[in-house]
Parts: C-alpha cells; sequence; structure tokens
C-alpha cells in the first residue's frame, strides 16, 4: 500500500504549545481519548515537536524489535541525564551496548535466585515492625522496603535509616523530570526555590551512590552484589567502568530498582482490598504451598496465583505507562511516513486497557492469565516492561521480588482500605499513587 502524504488524524491543539498542556497535565485520560477516537497511529504535537502516539500491538514491536536500530530514546528522556546521568535509561549507541553487556551478568538467573532469601527476609523485618490495627500508607512502606532490598541485594550495604532522606531526594529528582515537559527547563538556571531543593537532593544522592562505590572499591573483593561484580567487569579492551560511570548506573537502579516494584504492590493492595474473592483464593494459594513457612525463590512455579495477581495489578496499573522513542531516520509505521526526529510514545495504560485485546478491560479479574485465549494475544498487548533489545534488564528481579513481596506479606496480614483522600495517579517517569494509600492492617 502507499503511504498517504498527509499526517495521521489527531486532535487540534493551542497553535503556539499544541497538546502540550493535556500531555503533561492529563496524560493517561488524553492518550486514551485520542487513541479511541483517531486510531491506532495519532498526530500530535506539544511544543513544536511532531509526536505518534503508536497503540496497537503490531505497530509497537515494529518500533520496538523490527527496526529498534532506527529509534533511541527521545528527547524528554534524555533529559533526564541531568538527574541519572549516562545510565542504562538514558544512554544510546555503543556506550549503552557496552555498559548493558558488563551489566548482564549480575542479572544472571542464579545471581537473581541467590537474592530471593534477602527479599523474604526484608519483607519479614517489616511485618514484625507494623502493628495490629494499625494504619499506614502502604505506598511509603513499599518504598521504604524495596529501596532496603536494592540496597541489600544490589549495593550490598543496609541504607534503610537513609530510606526517608533518600526518597525525599529521590521524589525532588522525579519532580525535576516532571518539569523537563514544561517550559519550566528554560529557568533552570536561576536560584529559584525548586532549582535550590534540586541540586541539594542531587548532592544527597551522590553522597549516598559515591560513598557506596568507595566502600566497595575499598572492600576488594566480590560480595556478590552488583558494584562489586562491576569494579571487576571488563570489556574486550580490558577497560572497566570509573566511579562517574558507576555512579550513573547505580543511581538508574536506586531509581529503576525500587521505584516501579514498590509502585506495583501498592497498587495491588489497593486492589485486592476491593476484591475479597481474589484475596481470598490468594491467601489458600499461600497456605497449600508455603504451609507457613516463608517464601523463597524455590517456590516461585507453584505460586502461580500469586503471579497472575500480580500480572494483572500491572496490566491495569503499569508503574511503566508509557515508553517513548526518537525517529534518527524517516520511516512508515502503519500507513504513515514519520520524519526523523519525530517522537513515538507508546502507552501501557492505552493497551493494556484496549477492549480488542482485553475483555472486560477495566475489571481486576487475574483469572484472564490462565485462560487459553492468553496464548494468542498479540506479543504486545501486554509489555510492563517495554520490549525489544532495550527491554528492561531487571525485569526477571523486579518479578520475582514483586511475587515474593507479595505473598511474603499476605500470608501475615490483611490490609483494608482506610479512611482517605481519594487515590489518584501522578504520572511521572513512573505510575505513583497519590497522595498516598492509607491501609489497616489486620495480623493474621
Amino acid at each position: 500500500m502507499t503511504p498517504v502524504a498527509m499526517n495521521p488524524p489527531g486532535p487540534r491543539g493551542h497553535f503556539l504549545l499544541g497538546n502540550l498542556s493535556d500531555m503533561k497535565n492529563h496524560p493517561l485520560e488524553f492518550m486514551t481519548r485520542c487513541a479511541r477516537t483517531y486510531g491506532d497511529v495519532v498526530y500530535l504535537k506539544v511544543a513544536g515537536i511532531p509526536v505518534y502516539l503508536i497503540s496497537h500491538p503490531d505497530l509497537i514491536e515494529h518500533v520496538l524489535v523490527t527496526d529498534n536500530r532506527n529509534f533511541i530514546k527521545p528527547k524528554l528522556l534524555r533529559a533526564a541525564g541531568e538527574v541519572l546521568g549516562n545510565g542504562l535509561l538514558t544512554s544510546e549507541g555503543d556506550f549503552w551496548l557496552r555498559q548493558r553487556r558488563l551489566m548482564q551478568p549480575a542479572f544472571h538467573r542464579d545471581r537473581i535466585v541467590a537474592y530471593g532469601d534477602a527479599m523474604t527476609e526484608r519483607t519479614s523485618r517489616m511485618l514484625d515492625r507494623w502493628s495490629d490495627g494499625a494504619t499506614y500508607d502502604i505506598h511509603r512502606e513499599m518504598m521504604r522496603l524495596t529501596l532496603a532490598i536494592v540496597a541489600d541485594t544490589l549495593f550490598g550495604v543496609d541504607v534503610e535509616h537513609r530510606a526517608p532522606e533518600v526518597g525525599e531526594a529521590l521524589e525532588v529528582a522525579l519532580e525535576r523530570f516532571v518539569d523537563r515537559m514544561g517550559l519550566m527547563r528554560m529557568l533552570d538556571r536561576l536560584p529559584l526555590p525548586r532549582n535550590i531543593r534540586f541540586r541539594r537532593a542531587q548532592r544527597r544522592l551522590d553522597e549516598i551512590i559515591f560513598g557506596i562505590i568507595h566502600e566497595r572499591r575499598g572492600a576488594g573483593e566480590d560480595s556478590g552484589d552488583l558494584i562489586s561484580m562491576l569494579l571487576r567487569a571488563q570489556d574486550d579492551d580490558g577497560a572497566g567502568m570509573t566511579d562517574q560511570q558507576l555512579r550513573d548506573e547505580a543511581i538508574t537502579l536506586f531509581l529503576a530498582g525500587h521505584e516501579t516494584t514498590a509502585i506495583a504492590l501498592s497498587w495491588t493492595f489497593h486492589l485486592l482490598a476491593g476484591h475479597p474473592e481474589v484475596e481470598d483464593r490468594l491467601v489458600d494459594e499461600l497456605r497449600r504451598v508455603l504451609g507457613g513457612r516463608p517464601p523463597s525463590a524455590a517456590d516461585l512455579p507453584d505460586l502461580r496465583y500469586t503471579d497472575m495477581v500480580m500480572r494483572e495489578s500491572m496490566r491495569l496499573h503499569p508503574p511503566a505507562w508509557r515508553v517513548g522513542r526518537e525517529a534518527v531516520s524517516g520511516c512508515r509505521i502503519g500507513e504513515y511516513d514519520v520524519p526523523a526526529g519525530a517522537q513515538v510514545v507508546m502507552s501501557q495504560w492505552v493497551v493494556h486497557r484496549d477492549p480488542r485485546f482485553w475483555d472486560d478491560p477495566e475489571a481486576f479479574r487475574p483469572g484472564r492469565w490462565e485462560e487459553e485465549r492468553i496464548a494468542s494475544l498479540p506479543k504486545f498487548a501486554y509489555f510492563p516492561f517495554g520490549g525489544g533489545a532495550r527491554r528492561c534488564i531487571g525485569d526477571a528481579f523486579a518479578t520475582m521480588e514483586a511475587v515474593l513481596l507479595l505473598a511474603g506479606v499476605m500470608q501475615r496480614a490483611h490490609l483494608a482500605a482506610a479512611p482517605g483522600p481519594a487515590i489518584g495517579y501522578w504520572p511521572s517517569i513512573t505510575l505513583r499513587p497519590t497522595p498516598g494509600i492509607p491501609m489497616t492492617v489486620s495480623l493474621r
């Protein structure tokens, strides 16, 4: 079929800023409305930049897999380098490939399985701290827990006592990322309060990360953690990573390694509180498989329904709710020509709720994952960790962690929704709940 010369259909926006306001302030609703109204390829303009919203699994596979060499990380994410440095999330080309190869052994299956005991032990420690009948912000609890786990398993240090400090610094860093979507970046060099907060947060994070690096260098041994492995990793030329490179990868893993899992679990507990029949089936499986003992990595094949609960939760509330790319050269997506420099956006939130691929898509139904139809789904109808060459390096780590933590908590506690303001979404890099998820604990 001959490609058409015109742009794909799309909503009209502001004469100067285009669709910036909708994309920045209401991205979930706006992108869903665009996909349902205009189709699988939608043309948007964001402050003069052409953006193509892609919402069919086959077209997403084309961008992320088939023609992936023609697409790089988008301008917005590259701007996050101010926070993350030149780590796996933001780097490109040969440098990215080198870093990926150096880091891959740390995420080998055998290494990941070895992290399971630390995940379970940390969960037990948190549960021992909880009081029966007390109310907690479950999102804050999960952020604290997964931060301790990522520090333990990947960096071999205990930073739990600094969790509030790290959490606050990461929060400020995320605010900085949101500003990247607007025109606020033009004011970055002025001594404004938001800039001062960001510089302080950046210094705190660097102090913690470089401290870990120096500690591991001084230890001079492989303790089984990521940093000690990377200190010894060498490429074909015998070169290793500098402290700055280690810092950039470490801070990326600090953010990605605890943020996404904490968010996935927070939304899962929120969903379970409203679906007692799902919780009952989940608890029955835990009793049958575990018999009262803590879960371990060896139990994962038998915790099938627990895994289905996590899959369904991440379908409805994907922590990474969109993937972006930038076209290196002009190309064709579907029936349309896409120019070089165009931004391509693919949203897990939109596709995971598309009624063409999911029956009753707004419903929380973990049982759908045992239906035969799942095997016939298009590959990218569900892509919580992205896909292709740049699929999240820690996806197996995150999946194991989420299932073990969910099993550990639900084995010992029932969580009920507590009174409070309506829970909404803060779609930044991740899909955070706001202002939090207050829940009351009943220990089993």
